[in-house]
């Protein structure tokens, strides 16, 4: 479904007059965080109600995750998540190239709805089994957030404020890790562990009922410069204003560039978040509720991460710098603050008994992490038109999983006894991924040539 795009009031900005109002676009943006938020609790509520499970004898779980009070142990709740990791990564596939053709309103409430009604569909399931196509469901749904979230910020936002916009959104990823915990233990201590995907997948819903009354077709705003001119760069191998072909996107190297920066660092990301606990109960003894306020710091550092990283690139538009200077600046600077993660190992004999040092090292790095995920992600509208956007940020998105696998694996392999090789392979991706970005888009915001 293609959507006709407003009409301009300023040729530099290439806003309609409804659509230049401030407050329109960044209430969008706040739709975006909301959508966001929900898509990460729905995620994470297993996790928090999965020691439940083992007093329900139908379900068949795991009995020796009792012994060790850790679901990292159940081979039922490993492979639980696997079933959700393989169709989250698959769902990318196809999830951005279906947002692309339907239009970002249309696809984001599809996705929505999928992973919202597969979200309480858990409270359901009788078995193990259940939970796995549950959570393949799950996995499809939530694969479109962020094609289609990366999509409306191209649609709304001009190019000096997207790294802001997806800094901001992006930083519900972080509020849900906080929100969670806290809610959950209530829901489930008054009407039981079915209750919890009930009430995070009616928060879908009611998103869904906002989303379908926000008048973002006849609202948004027309192409900037930069959109026309890439739209013109594709004119000629688009049919009927459509999407354009996936055999003309496979010739451009900004595809490449996106999707190896985001297969190099998105599996870091998931490893400060997954074996933190387990880095500080073996390396402080501290337990999980020990541990809280350490992974709180983490979590909510990440949120100003985000938000200031995402923000850097356009301070520095704003400041005269190109879109090419401005995006790699902020790039660069970082993936420069990753880098003093590689001493991460070394805490633990220089300050045995305190663990914030480690801890606020680990903030820095996924801090950054944060912001440089938010200006990678408004890379794809500096390279391709509108049209495209959604099925590059998916395909991109898919070479995250993969490269979320295999970081996984090594980590799994060698964090016990070589943890500074890790946190060294940790420290070191952004750079490697910024320094292949560039080798494949010299310059951002141009005509890129075509890959033989």
């Amino acid at each position: 479904m293609s959507t006709t795009p407003a009409s301009f009031s300023n040729p530099n900005t290439g806003f309609s007059s409804e659509a230049s109002n401030p407050n329109t676009r960044w209430f969008v943006c706040f739709l975006l965080f909301l959508a966001t938020t929900i898509n990460y609790m729905d995620r994470n509520v297993f996790g928090l109600v999965e020691p439940m499970l083992h007093n329900v004898p139908f379900m068949g779980w795991d009995p020796l995750a009792d012994k060790f009070h850790q679901p990292v142990f159940d081979n039922n709740f490993g492979n639980v998540l696997i079933y959700f990791q393989i169709a989250y990564g698959a769902g990318f596939l196809f999830a951005g190239r279906m947002i692309d053709k339907l239009g970002t309103k249309t696809g984001y409430a599809i996705a929505i709805l999928v992973w919202g009604l597969a979200s309480m569909s858990h409270s359901l399931v009788m078995s193990v089994a259940g939970f796995c196509i549950a959570r393949i469901f799950l996995g499809i749904g939530e694969s479109g957030n962020f094609p289609a979230a990366i999509k409306a910020v191209s649609e709304w936002f001009p190019t000096q404020e997207r790294g802001k916009a997806v800094g901001l959104f992006n930083s519900g990823s972080n509020a849900s890790a906080l929100i969670a915990p806290a809610l959950i233990p209530i829901v489930t201590a008054q009407w039981g562990w079915r209750a919890a995907f009930i009430t995070t997948g009616s928060m879908g819903m009611l998103w869904l009922v906002l989303w379908l009354l926000f008048p973002y077709n006849r609202l948004r705003r027309g192409s900037t410069m930069t959109q026309a001119n890439l739209q013109a760069d594709f004119a000629s191998e688009t049919t009927g204003g459509g999407a354009i072909p996936l055999s003309a996107l496979v010739q451009r190297p900004g595809l490449y560039a996106f999707a190896i920066g985001k297969f190099l660092t998105d599996g870091v990301w998931w490893f400060y978040l997954f074996y933190l606990p387990q880095f500080l109960n073996r390396n402080y003894s501290l337990s999980l509720k020990d541990a809280y306020w350490y992974i709180v710091a983490v979590y909510m550092i990440s949120s100003v991460g985000s938000i200031a990283g995402g923000s850097l690139s356009g301070t520095l538009m704003n400041r005269g710098y190109s879109t090419n200077r401005g995006r790699k600046s902020a790039m660069l600077i970082t993936a420069l603050c990753v880098l003093p993660v590689v001493f991460v190992p070394h805490m633990s004999q220089l300050f045995p008994t305190n663990a914030w040092p480690a801890t606020l090292l680990i903030a820095l790095a996924a801090a950054a992490h944060q912001g440089w995920s938010a200006n990678l992600f408004s890379t794809p509208a500096d390279m391709f038109p509108s049209t495209a956007v959604s099925t590059v940020v998916g395909i991109g998105g898919a070479a995250g999983a993969i490269g979320g696998a295999c970081f996984t694996w090594i980590v799994k392999r060698n964090l016990s006894l070589h943890q500074l090789l890790v946190f060294s392979m940790a420290a070191g991706a952004y750079v490697v991924a910024l320094a292949i970005f560039q080798l494949l888009v010299p310059r951002l915001g141009v005509k890129q040539t075509q890959s033989a």
